[in-house]
């Protein structure tokens, strides 16, 4: 999920990411820098529309939807991937099941969840199946009282879901992640607080069934994702945070696998309106490392309308050891939002995908595009190939097996705040296409 930079009102996901704030504000936003405004050396985009199929699953759009998240995962462990996702002006959490292949039903998880904006999957209580993590805003619009909350989903094993709020009155929440810290058996939450005016990174030491202790790691507003691997090899885990606003910012945390953490600016840009989206974690290169992907694109709100921002487009951080990262960018891209890592045709190179929401709709030549592939020729060039320039306003986006065929399918998720509602897609699936033999 995602918000906007205090001198620039703007829309943002967090996404790892994923929905949509908007932020007051005054004052011209700094000019970007040389490196942050630069064409990138890339080929001309390739259009590609026929490579996947979109399919709509689950309900039918009613009044414009608010998807602030989806995310795939195999949720009653029956062999085929599902969907879970959120719609935060409904205020719900809810499961798209695949059962049997290929058919889809919606069901509703939890309801009261209080803007939903970001929705994981762990065993939480060790009991074998799969919980669900939400986080909730309390309200998606900008707001300073802390209205935040942390719910856990206990799942009983038949997919009947308990909500537990583990974590409430706290600053306004948009990610979070499970993972064993401390090594200490037991699941705990790390988090990325957007808050407003005042936010925080923070993590929830398990000290109960489902109790936790909070551990602030930084004090800073605007945090958009959280991401959780063993950047530097040394056994333990870290974290890497995202944070927008005025910052637009990158921060590692250092683990020392006992719950202690040493914090570092990993990179930063001095443009204020750079408009940080989204940020995920993988080895793109396949060195063994995990590597970070990051999209910039956040481009709306009331003093800043739709419109294309030169700088806008998909970051590379390489890990190169030790805590270390090497900046490269991929590509520009309006309105860039939910960078996603797969082998997209299976040629065994790692490629990104990413979406565009609030970009310059308006445009008459309709150049705006809303679904890219980045194809990764296995040297590290990466060819722009459009795969779609609609459905609009797509927030977020994720990936997985869902035919049982090795093949890449990429689901997406809608969010319309901004009038004209047209072109919307609430929650499709997109599916590779047979390549026509020669």
């Amino acid at each position: 999920m995602s918000l906007a930079h205090r001198p620039s009102p703007s829309v943002v996901v967090a996404g790892l990411l994923a929905v949509v704030l908007c932020v007051g504000g005054c004052g011209r936003p700094a000019a970007p820098r040389a490196s942050d405004a630069r064409s990138a050396a890339a080929p001309r985009p390739v259009t590609d529309l026929n490579a996947f199929l979109p399919q709509p699953i689950g309900a039918a759009i009613g009044r414009p939807p608010w998807i602030g998240h989806v995310n795939t995962v195999d949720l009653d462990r029956d062999g085929l991937l599902d969907v879970i996702f959120c719609e935060s002006q409904e205020n719900q959490v809810l499961w798209i099941r695949q059962s049997p292949r290929g058919v889809f039903t919606e069901k509703l998880l939890a309801s009261d969840m209080s803007a939903p904006v970001h929705v994981e999957s762990a065993d939480m209580d060790g009991d074998g199946d799969l919980d669900v993590i939400v986080s909730s805003m309390g309200v998606v619009f900008p707001d300073n009282d802390r209205i935040g909350t942390v719910f856990v989903l206990e799942n009983d094993g038949r997919q009947n879901f308990t909500p537990h709020a583990v974590l409430e009155h706290t600053a306004r929440v948009v990610d979070a992640r499970a993972a064993d810290l401390n090594r200490d058996g037991k699941m705990d939450l790390v988090l990325g607080q957007f808050g407003y005016d005042q936010g925080e990174i923070s993590w929830l030491e398990r000290t109960g069934p489902w109790e936790f202790q909070r551990h602030v790691l930084l004090d800073l507003s605007g945090a958009i994702n959280v991401c959780v691997d063993d950047y530097n090899a040394d056994g333990h885990l870290d974290i890497v945070a995202l944070i927008s606003q005025q910052w637009e910012e990158i921060y590692y945390f250092e683990g020392d696998g006992r719950g202690g953490f040493s914090t570092k600016r990993m990179w930063g840009s001095t443009n204020e309106d750079y408009g940080s989206s989204g940020l995920t974690s993988a080895d793109l290169n396949r060195d063994g490392r995990p590597d970070l992907v990051y999209t910039n694109g956040d481009g709306f709100g009331p003093a800043a309308t739709p419109g294309p921002r030169p700088w806008h487009g998909v970051q590379w951080f390489e890990n190169k050891g030790d805590g270390n990262f090497r900046f490269h960018r991929i590509a520009n891209y309006q309105g860039a939002y939910s960078p996603i890592v797969a082998d997209v045709d299976g040629d065994g190179a790692m490629d990104i995908v990413a979406s565009s929401a609030y970009a310059d709709w308006n445009n008459t030549n309709r150049s705006v595009v809303s679904l890219v592939w980045f194809r990764n020729d296995g040297r590290m060039n990466f060819e722009p190939r459009i795969l779609a320039k609609e459905p609009k306003d797509l927030i977020t986006l994720a990936a997985g097996d869902f035919d049982g065929n090795g093949q890449v399918s990429l689901v997406t998720g809608g969010f319309y705040i901004y009038p004209p509602y047209d072109s919307m897609g609430r929650i499709v699936l997109w599916r590779k296409q047979p390549q026509p033999t020669r």
